[in-house]
This record gives C-alpha cells, sequence and structure tokens, in this order.
C-alpha cells in the first residue's frame, strides 16, 4: 500500500513537470513579476500585485449574459414604416442585467432611506426626496376610473412584486447609483472593511459614495475615520503595517494602504441602465440558436417561435407575454384564455428567456441609456454602440483635494416640466466637464458632450462649410425649446416654446424605449422595435431595469487547456 503512494506521488511530480516543461500551464507567477521576476506579494514593503482574484461577483439581482455578435434592428417588413431600425451587426461586451424589472418594492427601498437620511419635512432636504418619487399621477385618465391605481400602486403591498412605473430615466439613473453605493457600501461592511455599526445612523453629512471612498477614503463618511477604519480587517491591516513600518524604522504606515482600492477587486462596478445594444442583445437571448438564419437576426421574440403563445405540449396555448391583445383586450377571456393581467403582472410571471431573464417583452417597457435618433451609426462605430457619453472628471477645489458636495451646498436643477431634483447628493464627488487637458491631441474623442456627434452636431450640418448659416436657427433637429427656471421663492418661470414652424420632437433629451407594454399589441414586442420620450417625463406603462459592466474574461466557462 506505501508503495502505491509513493508511485503515485512521483507519477503526479512527473505529471506536473511535464505540465510546465510543454508549455500547458505556463511558468508560475503566482508570487513574482511575469516581466521582471521581482517579488509581487507585497513582503518587505515591495509592490503587491493582486494574483489571486479569479473573476467578477454578480450583484444582487443580476445574472451573467455572455457578449457577442447580433443583428440589431428588425429584418423583417416594417409595417410601421418608422425605419429607425434597420438592420446592423454588432458586438456588445459581456455584461450583467437585472433578472426583473425594477420592482416596486426595491425603489420604496430607495425612498425610505433618503427620508431616514434627508427627511423631507426639513426644508434643506425636501427637494431629494420630491424629486426621487414616482410620479403616481400617471394613472390617472379623463375618461377611466383608475384612481385606486394612483392611491395603491407603488406603496400596496399587493404591488411590491410589479415593476415600478412612473419613473423618469432621470429617476432611473438617480436609482442606480444609490443602488450601486448600497451594494459596495455592504459588500466592504461585510467583509470587515468598514465599523460593525457603519451602516446605522447615517446622517445627511456622513453617508457612503462608492467614487468618493475610491478616489478619497478619507472622505467617505463624512470623513468619520472610525467608520472607513474601524473594520476587524482594517484593523489587522493597520496593525502589521505599523509593525512593518517600526521594523523598518520609519515611523508608521500610510494611511492609504489601510482602505480598499480598485486592484483589491472587492468593490462591484457600477449599477447603470443598460444600453439600446445590450438591452436588445439581452432580450433575443440567441444562445440556443444554432442555425445560420437565427445569427442573422431571424428570432422574432425574446422566446422561440413566431407566435405570443406557447407550443409546447404541456403549455401549449398559454400566453408568452403581458401585452394588449386587441381594442378593449388587454388580458382576453377570463379563464384558461387570460394572461393573467389586466394592467402590469407581478415580476416573473411568465417564462425567462435563454439568458433567465424576465419579462424583456410586455409588461412594461423600459428606459435603456441611449439618446434617441433615427438610426443607428454603424459604419462609425459597431462595438458597444451607444449615443449619450457625456464625460465628466472629478472637481479638484482650491485646496487641491476632491471637491465632494456637502449637506449645505446641494446643486438642484429643474426640470421642463417644473420638478426640481438634486444634481448629486452630499458626499458624492462633484463633477465638471473634461476641458482640453484631455481632449488636447486626442483622436478618439474631442469635447465633453457627445450626444450630437455625426448626428446633430455642426459637422452633421448641411451648414457646416458655410459659417454665417450655423444660428439656432439651422440646428439639425428643430426641436421645441422650452424653458423653464425657479426663482429663490420657488416660483416658476415657465416659457412654452409656441413657434409653428418646429419640425420634430427629436433632441439631447429624449431617450429610446424598448419592449412592449400591457398597453401595446404585439408588434412591440419584438426587441428590435425602438421609441423616444422625453427623460424628464413618465408613464404608467414605462419602467426600468439595471445592468452593470463585465470585466475581466468574456465568459465564465473555464479557460481552453493551452497544448
Amino acid at each position: 500500500m506505501k508503495k502505491y503512494f509513493a508511485l503515485k506521488a512521483v507519477f503526479t511530480l512527473i505529471a506536473g513537470v511535464a505540465l510546465v516543461s510543454c508549455g500547458g500551464g505556463g511558468n508560475d507567477y503566482s508570487s513574482t513579476s511575469r516581466g521582471t521576476g521581482w517579488d509581487v506579494t507585497g513582503k518587505n514593503g515591495g509592490f503587491e500585485l493582486n494574483t489571486k482574484y479569479k473573476e467578477q461577483e454578480t450583484g444582487p439581482g443580476l445574472v451573467f449574459v455572455e457578449g457577442g455578435t447580433f443583428t440589431m434592428g428588425r429584418v423583417k417588413d416594417d409595417p410601421m414604416h418608422d425605419w429607425n431600425n434597420t438592420p446592423n451587426q454588432q458586438h456588445v461586451q459581456s455584461f450583467y442585467i437585472d433578472e426583473t424589472e425594477v420592482t416596486n418594492g426595491m425603489y420604496l427601498e430607495m425612498l425610505d432611506w433618503i427620508k431616514g437620511v434627508f427627511p423631507p419635512e426639513d426644508e434643506e432636504y425636501r427637494n431629494i426626496y420630491n424629486g426621487a418619487v414616482p410620479d403616481t399621477l400617471v394613472w390617472r385618465n379623463r375618461l377611466g376610473f383608475n384612481e385606486e391605481m394612483t392611491k395603491n400602486y407603488l406603496r400596496h403591498p399587493a404591488y411590491q412584486n410589479y415593476p415600478v412605473v412612473g419613473v423618469t430615466w432621470i429617476q432611473a439613473v438617480e436609482f442606480s447609483e444609490w443602488r450601486t453605493d448600497r451594494v459596495n457600501e455592504l459588500i466592504l461592511n461585510q467583509e470587515g472593511y468598514t465599523a460593525k455599526d457603519a451602516l446605522a445612523n447615517q446622517e445627511a453629512g456622513s453617508t457612503f459614495s462608492t467614487e468618493t471612498y475610491l478616489n478619497a477614503p478619507t472622505l467617505a463618511y463624512g470623513g468619520d475615520d472610525e467608520k472607513t477604519r474601524g473594520g476587524k480587517r482594517s484593523e489587522s491591516l493597520e496593525k502589521r503595517k505599523t509593525q512593518k513600518a517600526a521594523k523598518q524604522g520609519d515611523g508608521g504606515g500610510e494611511a492609504s494602504g489601510l482602505y480598499v482600492t480598485r486592484k483589491d477587486g472587492i468593490i462591484l462596478p457600477g449599477y447603470r441602465l443598460p444600453t439600446e445594444a445590450e438591452w436588445e442583445y439581452a432580450a433575443l437571448a440567441e444562445v440556443s440558436q444554432r442555425e445560420y438564419n437565427a445569427y442573422r437576426g431571424r428570432k422574432k421574440y425574446p422566446w422561440d417561435g413566431q407566435y405570443t403563445r406557447s407550443g409546447k405540449r404541456q403549455t401549449r396555448g398559454d400566453h408568452m407575454a403581458n401585452f394588449k391583445q386587441g381594442d378593449g383586450d388587454y388580458g382576453g377571456i377570463a379563464g384558461w384564455s387570460d394572461d393573467g393581467a389586466d394592467i402590469t403582472a407581478e415580476v416573473m410571471s411568465y417564462e425567462p428567456n435563454d439568458f433567465g431573464v424576465y419579462d424583456m417583452a410586455g409588461n412594461v417597457s423600459e428606459w435603456v441609456a441611449d439618446v434617441y435618433r433615427p438610426i443607428v451609426d454603424d459604419e462609425f462605430n459597431d462595438f458597444n454602440y451607444y449615443r449619450g457619453n457625456q464625460y465628466t472628471k472629478n472637481k479638484i477645489g482650491a485646496d487641491g483635494m476632491i471637491a465632494v458636495v456637502e449637506a449645505d451646498s446641494i446643486v438642484y436643477d429643474t426640470l421642463s416640466n417644473g420638478k426640481t431634483i438634486a444634481r448629486a447628493l452630499p458626499g458624492e464627488i462633484q463633477q465638471v466637464e473634461v476641458d482640453e487637458n484631455e481632449t488636447y491631441l486626442r483622436t478618439n474623442f474631442d469635447r465633453s458632450d457627445n450626444r450630437d456627434f455625426r448626428d446633430g452636431d455642426r459637422r452633421s450640418s448641411k451648414y457646416f462649410d458655410n459659417t454665417d448659416q450655423l444660428a439656432d436657427n439651422k440646428r439639425m433637429y428643430d426641436s421645441p425649446l422650452h424653458t423653464v427656471e425657479s426663482d429663490s421663492l420657488g416660483t416658476l418661470d415657465r416659457q412654452y416654446d409656441q413657434e409653428n414652424t418646429r419640425t420634430t420632437l427629436i433632441d439631447n433629451e429624449v431617450r429610446v424605449i424598448k419592449g412592449g407594454s400591457w398597453r401595446d399589441r404585439a408588434y412591440w414586442l419584438d426587441p428590435a422595435s425602438r421609441r423616444f420620450y422625453p427623460q424628464d417625463m413618465a408613464k404608467d406603462d414605462l419602467g426600468f431595469r439595471c445592468a452593470m459592466s463585465r470585466v475581466g474574461s468574456k465568459s465564465k466557462k473555464n479557460k481552453r487547456p493551452r497544448n
């Protein structure tokens, strides 16, 4: 028996040596630099590299979507004659997307947090809460009895797992940023990097911001060092650094080494709205399609088949989505023919697609990140396509430090509908547009605001070569120019554009919405369909879901062994 184990150990050793020598496993650089051979474990005060990182964790509520190429747009006839979704080949990187739409319960969690940290009864913070509350009046109809929905849909527990509606694109973006901070704050606390009670008793001047923690950790939690360095791991790390520094005779370790940084791989990327390309790719879920025609975009719905009812033996005839089937028909005849909903349906009421994502057709239409244009400019870019980039950078104060929004210096914006929202919450880093320091001699971008690029900016205009014609009345998209301003007393001065020469509603403040809703016919269930809506307005059939970028490898599958 001993001889057997001895032989087994020898063969194992030989196999390991053979694997390295033939290049199958490569050299072991788990503790040394691939470039210099120096130690990268951080011992003796040297450079430390995270060589034990495996892959990105999946954030709460998300599912993984492996990226790839697909045909974006409609490859079939366009009965609406919009001609705004002509087919083009696109490639998207791997990403994560919410399993379901954001629900009332999820949104109420944010409202409760805001109410506790920024009490609306306080005049100084009232607009923060008011600016975050969904517009429940979207349910009203001048010839319909929907008043109970106005009162109950958002807050009644019967609807807590229904998709939130009445949210603007701006509110959806704010929710995504709030969600990012709460998820990463919890991760740091559970991993022991912040004080045990850091999540409790938060106040307006001491909230957590992910970007503030990463860029200026001493300013996180309002500069409360006991919270940011009060965790067991932080205390242990500080003790080890102090002991090391004492041995080296330099008097102590640096504070910056006591916080989690990006290179630690602990903090997740931010939650955000998916781009239009990501949303459409996730909705199509062509991972199960092996035919060449499917690769070319022949899939009509998020599910297999050309019909809105199931063709499977056990569920034959069941509805595959929640949509309007005809005039006055929002759910079918009560009983077996009914789709189970008259307005919105509870999330996960229907089968998911092949990515495991629910309700990518029907229930509610969804905001995506993109600014709307009638075309997708695939001639300029066919990789991670997105229109809407507005590049910013962290503001540096007069003292040379990063400028953080203070509780007594919140900046508010007045939207075109008169609603007031906070531009950034206390604890977040103030942002400014990028300038010539970032754009000089660059070939990939030359300005901060790129929403108009190649389709609305001066270079897109037929008057570009004639500077005398480049007046405001020669805008490429002649949309109305409404303005609204608020004085110190809160009185609104609304200036409605009454020009009768306006030819379009398209401008830089309208965003793409995707997917059909409970109010829409089957045509809009096609993931290629696209519409637009002003980013500061809301509807009773419009919601959203979040996404998150994937860092690292494209796939979660094991890497192929090298021969």
